[in-house]
């Protein structure tokens, strides 16, 4: 984008930009998007396409950070362990910028 547009608000994504977002290189694809409006958004991602590498054996976390511009932000967080030994799924809620978060992994 012009005059570097599309990265201004990165930053705003506090937890993501402290630990990581700094320091890559730009431009990015999938780490940020406009606001969607209220509802139920399903993504889904295979091991070893797409955004997703093959991971570690290991204990990891999704984490769903949310920043409003003229509002709060919130970060929800799911610990789950890598690979998976049979399906499983696993919730968080948020209290204020994001409502229910749901991991189904399916080894």
């Amino acid at each position: 984008m012009r005059d570097a547009e599309g990265t201004k608000w990165l930053k705003d994504m506090r937890q993501w930009w402290r630990r990581t977002g700094r320091e890559l290189s730009f431009p990015i694809d999938g780490v940020t998007q406009p606001t969607k409006p209220a509802g139920v958004h399903a993504l889904s991602f295979a091991e070893g396409r797409n955004a997703l590498p093959r991971l570690a054996p290991g204990q990891y976390r999704l984490m769903v950070e949310a920043a409003r511009e003229v509002g709060g932000r919130e970060l929800v967080s799911i610990p789950f362990d890598w690979p998976a030994k049979q399906p499983i799924s696993l919730s968080a809620k948020g209290s204020s910028e994001l409502g229910q978060i749901k991991l189904d992994i399916k080894p």
